[in-house]
């Protein structure tokens, strides 16, 4: 009688579950190390509205986004071992949906911003939050797109935004999004109602500018050129053109009508390489060197364009609250 033959895992089999379970493992991971800091933010004094949050230093710095404390003074935060304490709203910037609290007490665990300019498409992103009253909630993704913009509420444009298809939902805004060494890449922010798979989170290094700026002055000090842009590749040939060693640059996607950008004839499409001779590799850099010391001071901008590379001299004004 003849027997039947033993059934092994193919190789693919075995190789499919090792990976498996090594994803597994780094999500767990990178949860384990971050989850314990994020917190459910709630308004009080009888104003509706929640969100999720994160706490970036031992003495209660929490970030959420703008649209979850509105213009609350005064918040509930509560962390996954069921404490609950108050917090102090310290500023807000409605321009990139970032809002800093003071929570009352010490906390033993923190979640470590990371630098947002090492990331690459197609890496693992992980969020963490309170969406639909589904207390901290755990979903995952890639990043999908790097130095996207969208829309703030009060209309202007939020630059270096980062795309990921990790699943979110009301609840969720203001938590972080997180890379698979544990640190956060990112804050969330909004979604696409109607769309599956696209949601977005402002970049880490533009939250650290917008923290930097809200504990230093109690808000966000900004010079405006009247332009919104996009991260692009540098031409090896245009690189050495611009005097600059970065492989990646500013492209402008929209130059206002009678800003300081379009005064100074730049134009859509054109691509900044450099700021006074130092190097814009992204969008954030470009968030960055605009800062509140520019205000009115020559700003010479080296701009790559298909006639070649030339210098241009824009200077720009005060940013309106």
């Amino acid at each position: 009688m003849a027997l039947a033959a033993a059934k092994f895992p193919s190789d693919n089999t075995l190789a499919d579950d090792t990976l498996l379970d090594a994803y597994s493992t780094t999500v767990a991971d990178a949860v384990d190390r971050i989850g314990p800091a994020v917190c459910r933010i709630e308004r009080v004094g009888g104003q509706c509205g929640h969100g999720s949050g994160f706490v970036i230093t031992p003495d209660g710095l929490v970030v959420t986004n703008f649209h979850v404390v509105g213009d609350a003074r005064t918040v509930r935060v509560s962390m996954p071992d069921g404490a609950s304490r108050e917090g102090r709203v310290l500023g807000r910037d409605p321009d990139t949906d970032i809002a800093l609290v003071r929570a009352d007490g010490n906390f033993a665990d923190v979640a470590p911003l990371g630098d947002s300019k090492r990331l690459r498409r197609g890496q693992i992103a992980i969020a963490i939050g309170n969406p639909l009253g589904f207390e901290w909630t755990v979903t995952s993704g890639v990043v999908s797109a790097l130095g996207r913009s969208m829309r703030a509420s009060t209309g202007r444009l939020i630059d270096d935004v980062i795309q990921t298809d990790a699943a979110l939902n009301p609840g969720n805004s203001g938590g972080p999004l997180v890379s698979s060494a544990g640190e956060v890449i990112g804050v969330n922010t909004a979604m696409i109602h109607g769309a599956q798979g696209i949601a977005f989170a402002v970049a880490s290094n533009t939250a650290n500018f917008v923290i930097s700026e809200i504990i230093r002055f109690g808000r966000v000090r900004r010079a405006f050129i009247g332009i919104s842009a996009d991260t692009t590749n540098l031409p090896r040939r245009a690189a050495l053109l611009s005097q600059v060693s970065s492989k990646t640059a500013v492209r402008l996607r929209s130059v206002e009508k009678d800003g300081p950008a379009a005064k100074a004839g730049l134009k859509e499409g054109d691509i900044i390489a450099a700021i006074d001779g130092r190097p814009v590799t992204g969008v954030d850099d470009l968030v960055r060197m605009l800062d509140a010391e520019r205000i009115g001071r020559e700003t010479l901008c080296t701009v790559v364009r298909r006639t070649g590379v030339s210098q241009v001299t824009v200077t720009p004004v005060a940013r309106a609250s």
